[in-house]
């Protein structure tokens, strides 16, 4: 039986505490990882999910981040994890922002600069630290980070979401190539419409929910676990030999359903 294990590993999810994150979470911690997880805010819901991964018979903790933009808040954070994990094996660049809706011509510059900011520099902070972290412990280790089927898909009002998930796909890939003769695997994961808070508008209401399903071929909206399950195998040995790529996880959306009765 072929099983995905990560017994021993040591893993630190960013805004881990609703969402994707504490989805992916779940599954690290139910293939037996030791999971750190980093809220902004709500630090009810970060001890929930790390009391949901501790009853997997693993360890769980929890740290604030208060600004994932910022260099020094990152440092901070990478010092915490080091001495309450003893290293790291494994990074997932989780938390993110969409930003507000507004049209190129009438976006406000600062709010565009601060979705490019959270979206492309974090993961990039974060990444930095997670790669000396790991050389420095035990040359091995995987980076996931989260970007999106926009990377792909052009979204109109939305053109800072999807400039800083394109750069992150392609920082992926470089990083990923920096980094394979050390033994980091560095791969992105791009969700299609998965069911989270941050989209709940959508989904809760019918029509949005028809309108979402006509595009995707398999006729529905993910669940956050078949997030976390996908990277939970990215993360493991079984995966060992996949590095410097994006891996659609999507329902088909990236199939233009539109075209299935021809152009």
């Amino acid at each position: 039986m072929i099983a995905i294990e990560l017994n021993g590993r040591k893993a630190l999810i960013t805004g881990g505490d609703s969402g994707l994150g504490a989805a992916t979470a779940k599954s690290l911690a139910q293939a037996g990882a030791d999971v750190a997880i980093t809220y902004r805010y709500q630090s009810a819901a970060a001890e929930k999910v790390a009391a949901q991964a501790e009853s997997f018979g693993v360890k769980a903790h929890t740290f604030q981040l208060d600004n994932i933009a910022s260099k020094e808040d990152v440092d901070a954070l990478f010092r915490q994890v080091d001495e309450k994990l003893g290293g790291l094996d494994i990074l997932v660049n989780n938390a993110g922002t969409d930003g507000p809706r507004a049209l190129c011509a009438d976006s406000d510059i600062e709010a565009w600069r601060q979705v490019v900011e959270i979206d492309l520099f974090g993961p990039y902070y974060c990444a930095r630290k997670a790669v000396q972290l790991m050389r420095s412990k035990q040359d091995r280790g995987v980076i996931i980070n989260t970007s999106s089927v926009h990377e792909y898909i052009p979204w109109a009002g939305y053109s800072a979401y999807t400039s800083a998930k394109a750069g992150l796909s392609m920082f992926s890939k470089t990083l990923a190539q920096e980094v394979a003769p050390v033994g980091i695997r560095v791969i992105a994961i791009a969700p299609g419409a998965i069911k989270t808070p941050i989209n709940a508008n959508v989904w809760q209401d019918p029509k949005g929910l028809a309108d979402l399903d006509d595009k995707i071929p398999m006729g529905r909206v993910g669940e956050p676990d078949e997030i976390g399950h996908a990277i939970a195998f990215l993360c493991s040995d079984l995966a060992s030999y996949i590095t410097g790529v994006t891996i659609p996880v999507d329902g088909g959306m990236l199939l233009y359903p539109d075209f299935r009765q021809g152009g």
